[in-house]
């Protein structure tokens, strides 16, 4: 949760809430000249553009100490960067070390760097600590009422404009290529390939124009202040909150993975025009299934009218309406989002592990002995993140007693097994259904398989599970399993935009299909789950035209599905190696099966329920070692057959 704000004309205004007429009254440091006039108030941002070739001739902010800062004190720098922040933009916090690197290097060079926040959300003291997280030395000013941002017409964060001597700007756009937005909550390429603000910069310390003069931005919509509509018919008060509290703020709140919270009109303002445009754009709430397909009790999607009363919302200014019509926030369990508190706790490991602050971190394997000496019945699991700012996804399997290494999924430290529970951004506890729960042989460990990705700035994580025991085996009538349909041997060739990969899996015993989860890496491109039953006829269950690596979802069934014997899973994907996927680590190269991201997998999970007496013939696939020899354009591997 965010601090409480300063008063601001007698109202207090917590996430910097500033009225129109209070940052003109209060603030009246916020000033700008050159370039002409800035945008007005109620300008959406998507309405302002770069201005590229203008002159910046003045302006005076306030830094994060609160002094006076003016374009005049740097008149002995050849060239200014002003590069656009905000304390809770993902993008922001990543480059934010980047733009302390740079500054560092260009220096002596003569070129100076100034960090500006335009956001309404941001106060002086997050912008301070913003710059002390990152090692940022060089100045950080709040541009409170957007001044600045709409006199050079900045859009995003983390968004540069290039000033030359002159102050003519000469450059707008991203800082490089690494970090970005695409489907979901973005991508980190293992290096950059392109530094478009290093190229400008070395152009214009080169006496020459800067070739390539405006880049797109991936990035977080400036907050800006805008002036809401007398009488709008959408407010946040009566139709907003509680859309959010449906769908949003159970990710979206204090000590969850959502970026910003959206538990008050205060805290999603400046986030408005962002939550439009993820909302416009599909990206949120994340949701890939193709709803001609399957029904599924975990569907977070927003209905038309719910998007469209959004959009109007956003459009009419985000107006608060009468905070006497707000609903009440659901209530969430702190700590477990299990229905109750788990019988045993097991962490991944005795110490923290320490995740840097960029760059791509391999997966992480931890091995426990949780010392079973019978038989365990689960009927609730729960992977719980120590650090949801780097948990990209946690995966624990069971390994059995004198169990097989896996090739990928599980087969860290020499141990490998059935996936017991994993946590990816959305996912909810594993609860078996009444009569229903997964097994633990005695003498099984557990193994934790950590996914983290890097924020910005050093952290630690020490992540666990959590295990609800049954009471009574005896009332336990059929065993969940997970079990897979995998393909291993493939290979999948440089620059390939849309290969395929199948894989099927025999249904050894009747069984009920109750979920299903499709695994792929990063070029992961379209994943689809069909069953073919004995007769021939085939039913499609799940398609997922969409992949998105950065959300792990499992696809709860509403109803379970027969899946008598003989019948069978068949699984088709589809990768994108090519330089067009913005994700992809090396296009330039062939891809195979492997456990780190910029290797792939193909893997398509599902549930099963099947009675406890015929429980032990139905086990997760070992993939056949791949060979590059056996390696095909698409290779059916049937898996159980």
């Amino acid at each position: 949760m965010k601090r409480c704000r300063a008063f601001q004309g007698g109202i207090s205004l917590p996430l910097g809430l500033l009225l129109i007429g209070t940052v003109w009254a209060s603030h009246g440091h916020a000033q700008v000249s050159g370039a002409e006039k800035s945008a007005p108030a109620h300008v959406a941002s998507a309405a302002v553009e770069p201005r590229l070739g203008e002159e910046l001739k003045s302006f005076s902010l306030k830094d994060c100490f609160g002094k006076e800062r003016t374009l005049s004190e740097f008149a002995n720098k050849k060239i200014l960067v002003l590069a656009f922040v905000g304390v809770e933009c993902p993008l922001a916090k990543l480059y934010g070390p980047r733009l302390a690197e740079l500054a560092a290097e260009y220096e002596s060079r003569g070129v100076g760097f100034i960090g500006i926040d335009s956001n309404r959300q941001d106060t002086l003291t997050e912008l301070a600590d913003y710059g002390k997280l990152h090692g940022i030395k060089f100045p950080l000013l709040s541009d409170l009422g957007n001044v600045v941002a709409d006199a050079v017409g900045a859009r995003r964060t983390p968004e540069v404009f290039v000033l030359d001597a002159d102050r003519m700007i000469r450059y707008a756009g991203r800082i490089d290529d690494q970090y970005g937005f695409t489907t979901g909550s973005g991508y980190a390429k293992p290096e950059l390939s392109k530094s478009e603000l290093k190229n400008a910069l070395e152009e214009l310390l080169a006496g020459k124009p800067v070739s390539l003069a405006t880049t797109e931005v991936p990035g977080c919509l400036i907050g800006r202040v805008r002036e809401p509509k007398a009488g709008s018919d959408v407010t946040y008060s009566n139709q907003i909150a509680r859309i959010f509290a449906g769908h949003c703020v159970e990710c979206h709140r204090s000590g969850q993975i959502g970026p910003f919270a959206m538990t008050s009109y205060e805290e999603v303002l400046g986030w408005s025009e962002m939550i439009a445009e993820v909302v416009r754009e599909e990206k949120m709430p994340p949701w890939h299934a193709d709803p001609r397909w399957g029904h599924f009790s975990n569907d977070i999607r927003l209905s038309a009218e719910e998007k469209q009363q959004i959009a109007t919302w956003v459009a009419n200014g985000s107006p608060e309406g009468n905070k006497a019509d707000l609903p009440e926030l659901p209530k969430y369990v702190e700590g477990w989002s299990m229905p109750q508190q788990p019988d045993v706790v097991y962490d991944m490991r005795a110490e923290p592990f320490e995740v840097p602050a960029e760059g791509v971190v391999d997966y992480q394997y931890f091995t426990v002995d949780p010392g079973f000496t019978e038989d365990k019945w689960i009927t609730m699991a729960e992977a719980l993140p120590g650090n949801r700012g780097v948990v990209h996804h946690i995966i624990a399997f069971v390994s059995p007693p004198k169990g097989k290494a896996l090739h990928g999924e599980g087969g860290g430290e020499g141990e490998g097994g059935e996936l017991l529970v994993g946590y990816a951004p959305g996912t909810r506890p594993a609860v078996c259904p009444p009569g229903m729960a997964k097994k633990i042989p005695a003498g099984s460990k557990i193994v934790f398989q950590m996914h983290y990705t890097p924020n910005g700035s050093p952290q630690k994580d020490l992540s666990k599970i959590g295990l609800v025991f049954c009471d009574d085996p005896t009332k336990i009538k059929q065993r969940v399993i997970t079990t897979n349909a995998i393909n291993a041997l493939f290979e999948i060739p440089a620059g390939a935009d849309n290969f395929e990969v199948k894989s099927t899996k025999k249904i050894r015993q009747d069984s009920m299909l109750l979920s299903m989860f499709p695994h792929m890496h990063l070029r992961g491109k379209s994943f689809h789950y069909e069953v073919i039953m004995p007769d021939g006829t085939r039913e499609v269950v799940l398609d997922v035209p969409r992949y998105d690596f950065n959300w792990q979802y499992s696809y709860l069934l509403e109803k379970p599905l027969l899946l008598p014997k003989g019948s069978k899973m068949a699984c088709v994907a589809h990768f994108d190696n090519s330089a067009e996927n913005p994700a992809n680590p090396d296009p330039s190269s062939p891809v195979r099966w492997g456990d780190q991201t910029w290797e792939e997998m193909m893997i398509g999970w599902f549930d099963v329920a099947v009675p406890v007496e015929h429980s032990s013939s139905d086990k997760p696939e070992k993939p056949a070692e791949p060979k590059a020899a056996q390696a095909a354009p698409a290779v059916e591997a049937a898996a159980g057959n």
